[in-house]
C-alpha cells in the first residue's frame, strides 16, 4: 500500500513538473536589478531549480525562508533590515537546513569564514559570474540528490507532492482525481482557511507563528496545514475540532476587544474565510480570506482580526474618488478651519472616513486623495494666514506621514491634528463655547476609549484644567459624566434590542463586561437583566 501511495503522489508531481524532483530557489538582495539580473541568468529549470520567491530586505527574507523553507537561498550579505549574517544565524537557529550562496559586491572573505560556521560553502563576489553560478547550482543539485536518496525518498517525495496539491487546492488548480484526500490527511467534514501576517509596520520579528499557537490548542496534530502560499503564511484548518478551537480564539478577542501587550495576537493580524464542506470550495475560503488582507487599511484601532462576515457586498461598493469630491472636502474643511468649528471638522472627517470605506478606489488611490487633500488645504490656509506663523510639516513629510500608515483611521488622526495646529496659530473658539464643543464630542464618541488625556490637546487645554473647568460647569467630573452617557445608551440597547449584555457594554464602550455591570447598577440600582426585565415591553 505504501508503494502503491507513493507510486501515484510521484506521478501527480510528474504531472505538475514535467520532470522529477525540481528544488526551490529563493533570492534576497536589496537591488531589484540585481534580482531580476539573478532570475533571467541561467536557465534554472533545465538544471532541476524553480524560483520559489524573493525579498528586497533581510527581515523579509528571514520570514520568507522559515515559512517557504527553500532548497537554496541566494544571499546578499549586506541588506536592509536584517544583516545578511544574521538572517543566516537566525534561521540555522530556527532549524533552517537548506543550503546558502553568499552574493557581495565586497572582496572581504572574512564573510564568508564566519558564514562558515553556519553551514554556508559558497560565495560569489558581484557582479555574478554565470558559469560560476551554474558549477555551484550543479555541486548543490548532487548533493540535494544524495541527501534525498540517503533520506526516506518516498517520504521525501510525498511531502513535496502533498505541499503542491495544497497549493493547487488554494489557488482552484487542483486535479481532484489525481490524488485521494485520505491518504493524505487532507479528508474532513469541513474546512476553514486562515491568513496571518505582522499587525503593523512597528512591530518587529514575529515573537510567535499562529501555526505554532494552533499545535499547542489542537490535540489532533492533523487538524491543520501551514504552507507559505503566494507570499502569505496560510492555515487551512480541517474539522470541527480545529475550527471550534479557533472561533473559542475569536471569542475570547471579541470579548477582550484588545490583546493584551505582547500577547501573541498582539504582535498579529488574521484574516479568515468562511467554513466549507468541501475540499473544492476550500479555494473559496482562501479568496475571501486573501481579499480581506486588502481590507485591513480600513480596520478600528486595534482590530487583529477581519472575518468573511466582515466582507462588503460588491454592489455597495463603488468609485468615489474625484476631483469634484476632493474640492467638496476641501472647501467644507476650510471653511470649518476658518470658524475655528471643530465638531464640524470632526464630523465631516467621519463623513470622509466612510465615504472612502464604501469605496471601490484602490488603497493606494484613496492615501493620494487624502494626501492632495490635505495639500489642497495647507496651499489655502498659508494663502490667507501668510503671517501666522503655522507649523505645518514640509509636503515631502506629509506625503510620507500618509504613505507609512498602516490604516484609514491613522490617517484621519493625522489630519485631525494638523488642523487642530492649525486652530491654535489662527486663533480659538470662545472659552464659552468650548465645553459644549466638549459635550458633543463625548456623546459622539463614548464608544471609544476617551480620556481627558486624549481630549485635551484636541480643544487646546492642558488636561488638569480641563477636568477643573469641566467639574465646575457640569456639577461632576469628567470620568462620570462619561459613564453616565454610556449608561444612558445602554438602557436604550437593553429596551430595543436582544443583544447580550457583553454585546452592549462593548458597544457603549467598556471593554470588561464586569465592570460595565459594576457601573451600571451604581448608577441604576439594578443589573443590566434586570433593568431589561422590568422595564422591556
Amino acid at each position: 500500500m505504501t508503494n502503491q501511495r507513493s507510486k501515484f503522489i510521484i506521478i501527480y508531481q510528474y504531472q505538475r513538473q514535467g520532470c522529477s524532483v525540481m528544488y526551490q530557489i529563493f533570492i534576497a538582495d536589496d537591488e531589484a536589478i540585481i534580482r531580476e539580473g539573478l532570475k533571467c541568468l541561467l536557465d534554472y529549470e533545465a538544471l532541476g531549480f524553480t524560483i520559489a520567491g524573493e525579498a528586497a530586505n533581510g527581515e523579509s527574507a528571514y520570514e520568507q525562508i522559515i515559512a517557504a523553507q527553500p532548497d537554496v537561498v541566494l544571499l546578499d550579505i549586506r541588506m536592509p533590515k536584517m544583516l545578511g549574517l544574521d538572517v543566516i544565524k537566525n534561521a540555522r537557529e530556527r532549524g533552517f537546513k537548506g543550503k546558502i550562496i553568499i552574493l557581495s559586491g565586497y572582496s572581504d572573505f572574512k564573510y564568508a569564514q564566519e558564514a562558515i560556521r553556519y553551514g554556508v560553502q559558497y560565495y560569489l563576489t558581484k557582479p555574478i559570474d554565470e558559469d560560476e553560478l551554474e558549477e555551484i547550482l550543479c555541486d548543490i543539485k548532487k548533493q540535494l540528490d544524495e541527501e534525498c536518496a540517503n533520506e526516506n525518498a518516498q517520504e521525501h517525495y510525498r511531502q513535496k507532492a502533498r505541499n503542491t496539491i495544497i497549493h493547487d487546492i488554494l489557488s482552484g488548480t487542483a486535479s481532484f482525481s489525481s490524488f485521494d484526500p485520505r491518504e493524505l490527511q487532507l479528508d474532513a467534514s469541513i474546512y476553514q482557511v486562515l491568513i496571518y501576517e505582522k499587525y503593523n509596520h512597528d512591530t518587529g520579528e514575529l515573537s510567535y507563528r499562529f501555526s505554532d499557537l494552533l499545535r499547542v490548542t489542537n490535540q489532533d496534530y492533523h487538524s491543520y496545514d501551514t504552507i507559505f502560499h503566494n507570499g502569505q503564511e496560510v492555515i487551512l484548518l480541517k474539522g470541527p475540532l480545529a475550527i471550534q478551537k479557533f472561533n473559542e480564539f475569536l471569542d475570547r478577542y471579541q470579548q477582550e476587544k484588545r490583546p493584551q501587550k505582547d500577547s501573541p495576537l498582539d504582535s498579529l493580524f488574521i484574516t479568515y474565510g468562511s467554513c466549507v464542506s468541501s475540499l473544492k470550495d476550500v479555494r473559496l475560503s482562501y479568496q475571501q480570506a486573501a481579499w480581506l488582507l486588502t481590507r485591513r487599511f480600513f480596520c478600528e484601532q486595534e482590530q487583529h482580526t477581519i472575518g468573511y462576515l466582515d466582507l462588503p457586498e460588491p454592489e455597495h461598493l463603488s468609485s468615489v474618488l474625484s476631483d469634484d469630491l476632493q474640492e467638496e472636502y476641501a472647501s467644507k474643511l476650510f471653511g470649518y478651519l476658518q470658524a475655528f468649528n471643530r465638531n464640524m471638522l470632526a464630523e465631516t472627517l467621519s463623513h470622509l472616513q466612510t465615504q472612502l470605506y464604501n469605496a471601490a478606489d484602490s488603497i493606494a488611490e484613496i492615501r493620494l486623495f487624502l494626501t492632495d487633500l490635505f495639500l489642497q488645504i495647507k496651499e489655502r490656509i498659508n494663502h490667507l494666514y501668510n503671517n501666522a506663523n503655522i507649523p505645518f510639516p514640509g509636503n515631502a513629510e506629509i506625503i510620507k506621514s500618509i504613505e507609512e500608515r498602516y490604516y484609514l483611521y491613522e490617517i484621519i488622526l493625522y489630519l485631525t491634528e494638523q488642523f487642530e495646529l492649525v486652530i491654535s496659530s489662527i486663533g480659538t473658539s470662545s472659552r464659552e463655547s468650548v465645553l459644549d464643543d466638549i459635550l458633543h464630542y463625548i456623546n459622539h464618541n463614548y464608544t471609544n476609549n476617551i480620556t481627558l488625556e486624549n481630549i485635551a490637546p484636541l480643544f487646546g487645554y492642558n488636561n488638569s484644567y480641563l477636568g477643573k473647568i469641566f467639574s465646575k460647569k457640569m456639577g461632576q467630573n469628567f470620568n462620570s459624566y462619561v459613564d453616565q452617557v454610556r449608561i444612558e445608551h445602554s438602557k436604550e440597547l437593553l429596551l430595543t434590542t436582544d443583544l447580550k449584555v457583553y454585546t452592549i457594554a462593548e458597544k457603549v464602550g467598556y471593554r470588561n463586561v464586569d465592570y460595565f455591570h459594576i457601573k451600571f447598577k451604581k448608577n441604576t440600582g439594578k443589573s443590566p437583566a434586570e433593568f431589561r426585565r422590568e422595564n422591556k415591553a
